[in-house]
């Protein structure tokens, strides 16, 4: 080999041994620069212990729920297996990322601020508990008892016994949609915002009783209840015989869904006047009256979690899963006495105001006992839903007048 192949051999040599330097040195500087960013005192976990040791109102502001019934939640996500620890990332703080994100509206950013996190990270654990928290939604969006009356309406003379076959209420609400392109015009609403369509059934306790999302916000609400009730795998839960739902006007009053009646209106200002001669507009009010539980749910549901109002751009997949989830924690939250109580007190909940007409219960205007059951304002297998509304109508008058 002669002087000048050794030297070409020298300075390939050290032309690689440069290229590995710097590699090593702009690797390092990328850590640097990683540590800098997020250097706070405080790290994700010692954010968690913080919370979960400090007042117990920073957890709950945090969370919206108290710190047993976030342990209780984060132990069952673990010892079911939907959740499990990393070695940088505990059970805990996985669950606090997402409530962070779907409870504030935060973004990636504030998220990576508050949990010293990288992005990657925090979207990566996002997803995970989004999808176990959805999948526990056969476990906690269930169906409510169908063969007892509800304490709501068996106490209540306003009520009982002219819905006693009642199970719950149904509606269509919409959810903030982040979509844009040619796509955009599918989810635009009525008021021109994109959105997604999600139908949903609650029991007198406000909880969620069902929820079918997915659907974009240019659709109809009975399109999509259409749609849930005749494809089997929607699993709908349709009620016994002689049992029905409330549902608002913009649906068919037919089958097992019970509507007021179209073109009579009523007025609060005007209750007083009704006088027990207009009988559409009195079955119209206690209708309306008692199918609020659905508004009331609704109303609870997007004030505790506001990326339902201000969706983020997520794959359009998880979009349409996080009403769900936030459904389940919902019906989670209204499960703990606790939570509930201070959700009165922080104003998360409202009162139900929906009615100003006495709800006492001393006597009854139909001179029907209201601890037993009257089991012909249940729906006769012969009646179809039309005459079964005329019917209810006219007791509530006879009651009213009597």
């Amino acid at each position: 080999m002669d002087a000048g192949d050794s030297n070409n051999g020298d300075s390939f040599e050290d032309l690689s041994f440069w290229w590995v330097f710097f590699g090593m040195f702009y690797q390092l500087l990328k850590k640097r620069q990683r540590a800098i960013r997020y250097n706070s005192i405080l790290t994700g976990d010692d954010r968690v212990t913080e919370f979960l040791h400090g007042h117990w109102e920073r957890i709950f502001n945090r969370t919206h729920m108290t710190r047993d019934c976030f342990v209780r939640l984060s132990s069952i996500m673990e010892q079911t297996g939907r959740l499990t620890p990393s070695r940088a990332v505990s059970v805990e703080e996985q669950l606090m990322i997402f409530l962070f994100v779907v409870g504030h509206g935060a973004s990636n950013r504030d998220a990576q601020e508050t949990w010293q996190r990288s992005g990657s990270t925090i979207s990566k654990y996002f997803g995970i508990v989004l999808e176990a928290i959805f999948n526990m939604s056969g476990e906690y969006i269930r169906p409510p008892d169908m063969n007892n009356v509800h304490h709501t309406i068996r106490y209540n003379n306003r009520f009982f016994p002219y819905f006693q076959g009642c199970v719950g209420a149904i509606d269509g609400t919409h959810v903030s949609a982040c979509v844009g392109g040619a796509r955009a015009d599918k989810f635009r609403g009525r008021k021109g915002d994109t959105t997604w369509n999600v139908l949903a059934a609650c029991d007198f306790d406000l909880k969620f009783t069902y929820m079918l999302s997915g659907w974009e916000g240019s659709a109809h609400d009975a399109r999509v209840l259409e749609h849930a009730i005749s494809e089997p795998q929607n699993g709908f839960p349709f009620p016994p015989p002689g049992k029905y739902y409330l549902v608002d006007s913009g649906y068919a009053n037919r089958g097992c869904f019970l509507a007021p009646y179209r073109g009579t209106n009523y007025h609060l200002r005007d209750r007083r006047r009704l006088g027990g001669d207009r009988k559409k507009e009195q079955f119209n009010y206690r209708h309306a009256s008692l199918r609020n539980a659905i508004e009331r749910t609704f109303g609870i549901w997007k004030r505790r979690f506001p990326i339902l109002r201000s969706m983020h751009q997520f794959p359009l997949d998880k979009q349409a899963m996080i009403p769900v989830a936030c459904a389940v924690l919902h019906n989670f939250i209204r499960m703990d006495p606790a939570s509930v109580a201070q959700d009165h007190v922080s104003g998360d909940e409202d009162d139900d105001d929906a009615s100003s007409e006495d709800d006492s219960v001393d006597a009854d205007p139909d001179g029907v006992d209201v601890g037993e059951s009257s089991s012909h304002l249940n729906i006769p297998q012969d009646m179809d839903m039309g005459a079964f509304r005329d019917y209810v109508t006219n007791c509530i008058h006879e009651g009213s007048s009597g």
